[in-house]
């Protein structure tokens, strides 16, 4: 699979099989989440991996569990969408519903979930996450080149201070970031996304790129 291929394939996974991922491949994805590129190469980024069957991390990824419930009803409430009997299934936003229901209802179940903090040496920023995300994306990518899936998502927030209780987070690291990974139950793209040159404004804002009208963007 070609660079371009992953990216144009990688989609957040939340439906995952019972297989493990087995330490070589675990420890392949976070390589290559570590080298990413952040803010003067001070490499901020840490991972907190709890995998499933490891009684130390057993306590927190019950705990994420709660949470990921618990936010997504709050979430459901945002988005305008009902899961259950007598909920719609036929359209995107629904079929999406649905997952995500699956999703936190079997977040125990994941095989591996990888908190991922940051490491401050300044005070908290509303762009620290620059540092941070660009390893978030290069985990996902890593995961899909080896047949893995994931999902990025704040559903820990709710509870991040027991979760720094339990897992001895230090104050001076953020916790930005949840991922999910197990085998994908389903499969990476196609994808269903908006034209890119309705996200792209030519110059000044509301000039539309016109000559993107010339350029063949059909990809499959």
């Amino acid at each position: 699979m070609s660079l371009l291929e992953g990216l144009a394939t990688t989609r957040a996974i939340r439906r995952y099989t019972a297989d493990p991922i087995p330490d070589e491949d675990l420890a392949e994805i976070l390589w290559y989440a570590g080298r990413a590129p952040s803010g003067t190469n001070r490499q901020p980024f840490r991972f907190i991996v709890l995998r499933r069957g490891d009684d130390v991390a057993r306590p927190a990824r019950e705990l994420l569990g709660r949470s990921f419930r618990a936010s997504w009803v709050s979430k459901q409430a945002d988005l305008g969408v009902r899961v259950g009997t007598g909920a719609a299934t036929d359209g995107p936003k629904e079929r999406m519903a649905a997952s995500m229901q699956h999703y936190v209802d079997h977040l125990e179940e994941t095989p591996v979930i990888v908190l991922v903090g940051l490491e401050r040496y300044r005070g908290p920023s509303p762009y620290e996450g620059a540092s941070v995300y660009p390893a978030c994306q290069n985990l996902l990518l890593a995961a899909r080149a080896l047949g893995y899936g994931g999902a990025l998502t704040g559903f820990h927030h709710a509870v991040e201070a027991e979760l720094r209780e339990l897992l001895g987070v230090p104050d001076g690291v953020a916790l930005s970031a949840c991922i999910t990974l197990g085998v994908p139950a389903g499969r990476h793209g196609p994808l269903r996304r908006k034209p890119i040159a309705d996200l792209t404004h030519d110059g000044r804002w509301g000039r539309r790129a016109e000559w993107l009208d010339d350029v063949d963007l059909n990809r499959t």
